[in-house]
């Protein structure tokens, strides 16, 4: 299989490095792994530093940096560095999409291009995400919905119980695993899925593009799958500090409310968006609550709630 690995940067050179340099040793598996980094411009010196990393390693005869005009967002970067892979005459079989913070352990790539090849009838996989000591994250999902968004919001082992069918993270397989959708740091998608879906939705600045790209390829009939056996370090949140799991996150920025807004009014209307903007805000009050009267800390992003409440009336 010929793979066009697409690494969208921001601010993220040095992790990109790192990544560059373990998907070199992945080579020696699939010597037509191709890289292209396309940076989103940051006003630093991004493209410099990976530009000599490149010459440095003599990375050149399968990495390519392509500079921006402006950022775009995740969306924008990822149909930068595929949608002229798609109209060459030598197309890549498939994409493999990295987070600029990752790295592949040995064999990950290799591991899901031979998954794609024994499963005809899989369009999307992707892999175990972990810290770098080895432990777990959690990189697929259901859809979201009413049920699964008040359980996430209330955050209570009895409601858990009684929501399992529904949560939001399906129970852990040490085999590979039918999901609705996976996390965006590591995906490899057929290059006949991007024909059919159509390029990533770039009206999602960022979040919520890899889970609406799922919805629109499982409504085409598109499995996803994640198959563990292949396992990528992420250092989750290293560019925009929303999903940090070392210290507090930051508030949730603006953009990320309306690409939820988005997903939800695109795909079920503004009614359902509603009902699940009340189901959190009725779950994160039931949360406040207990954590008061316990006397517990509120270590979750600074003003979710009133944010969340603000945002129920908005337009996508």
């Amino acid at each position: 299989m010929r793979i066009l690995v697409v690494i969208v940067n921001y601010r993220a050179a040095a992790h990109v490095a790192k990544c560059l340099d373990s998907l070199a040793d992945e080579r020696r598996l699939l010597p037509d792994l191709r890289v292209v980094v396309v940076d989103n411009p940051s006003g630093g010196d991004d493209v410099a530093q990976l530009q000599a990393h490149v010459c440095a390693r003599a990375y050149g005869d399968w990495v390519a940096v392509r500079p921006m005009p402006r950022n775009g967002g995740f969306a924008y970067g990822v149909n930068a560095g595929v949608q002229p892979a798609m109209a060459g005459a030598d197309a890549p079989d498939a994409f493999l999409l990295l987070n600029p913070d990752t790295w592949i352990r040995p064999g990950a790539v290799a591991q899901l291009v031979a998954f794609l090849a024994e499963r005809q009838d899989v369009g999307i996989v992707g892999s175990r995400l972990e810290d770098p000591d080895g432990t777990r994250q959690v990189a697929q999902f259901r859809f979201p919905g009413v049920l699964n968004t008040f359980d996430d919001a209330v955050a209570l082992s009895v409601v858990s119980r009684l929501l399992r069918p529904w949560a939001t993270v399906p129970p852990f397989r040490e085999e590979p695993t039918r999901v609705d959708w996976l996390a965006g740091a590591c995906m490899l998608v057929r290059r006949d899925v991007f024909a059919r879906v159509g390029p990533f939705d770039e009206d999602y600045f960022l979040y919520f593009e890899e889970l609406d790209f799922c919805r629109r390829a499982q409504a085409l009939g598109v499995a996803t799958w994640n198959d563990p056996r292949s396992r990528v370090v992420h250092l989750v949140g290293q560019s925009t500090g929303v999903t940090v799991r070392d210290r507090r996150p930051g508030r949730l920025p603006d953009y990320w409310f309306a690409s939820r807004i988005r997903y939800f009014d695109k795909h079920h209307g503004r009614a359902f968006r509603f009902a699940v903007d009340c189901a959190y805000v009725l779950g994160k009050s039931l949360w406040h609550a207990l954590r008061l009267l316990r006397g517990r800390p509120d270590l979750g992003p600074p003003h979710a709630l009133r944010d969340h409440a603000r945002a129920m009336f908005r337009r996508c």
